[in-house]
């Protein structure tokens, strides 16, 4: 990939689904730092030590998954979080939906949030976030839904040594 940035085929490099001991070692023998490291990300699984570990390193987290993939298939025993109660009352406050609470969310945590949508009316609400300030007890209120639990395990990949969801961050 630094052979790509150096040939002018792209203009830098990013991370998937690193952890804070393999972004160190990157770090270690790059020449060309990483500008992101994407990762799943929402109020359920916040992230905020990976995302304070790379804020330290200059390096930017890309939040997949955001809305904690509403139309999932594969686990609807879980709770929704866009019914969560607690977001239902926050979007209600605010007069936003709980979609644009959760972006906003990631977005005061220093995130580039990228939700998936192919909805031309939730594509607009998605970029609707920049009219409106969380406070700081809402962002506690949203803090504590986390629960470190994730959505995309890539179990096929769980024996590999370099399985990256073994450690906290």
């Amino acid at each position: 990939m630094e052979s790509c940035v150096k040939l002018g085929l792209t203009r830098s490099i990013g991370l998937s689904n690193y952890n804070s001991q393999q972004i160190e070692r990157i770090l270690k023998v790059a020449q060309i730092k990483p500008v992101t490291n994407q990762v799943e990300c929402h109020p359920y699984l916040n992230q905020k030590e990976l995302i304070s570990f790379c804020k330290e390193r200059e390096i930017i987290l890309t939040a997949y998954a955001p809305l904690c993939s509403p139309s999932k298939s594969w686990s609807q025993d879980k709770p929704k979080l866009l019914e969560d109660p607690r977001l239902l009352k926050l979007s209600e406050r605010h007069g936003k939906s709980t979609a644009q609470i959760v972006l906003r969310y990631l977005y005061q945590l220093g995130t580039v949030p990228i939700p998936k949508s192919s909805n031309e009316k939730r594509l607009k609400e998605n970029i609707n976030i920049f009219d409106f300030n969380l406070s700081s007890e809402d962002m506690k209120i949203l803090d504590s839904l986390n629960e470190n639990t994730r959505e995309f395990l890539f179990l096929g990949a769980k024996k590999h040594k370099e399985y990256p969801f073994t450690i906290p961050f």
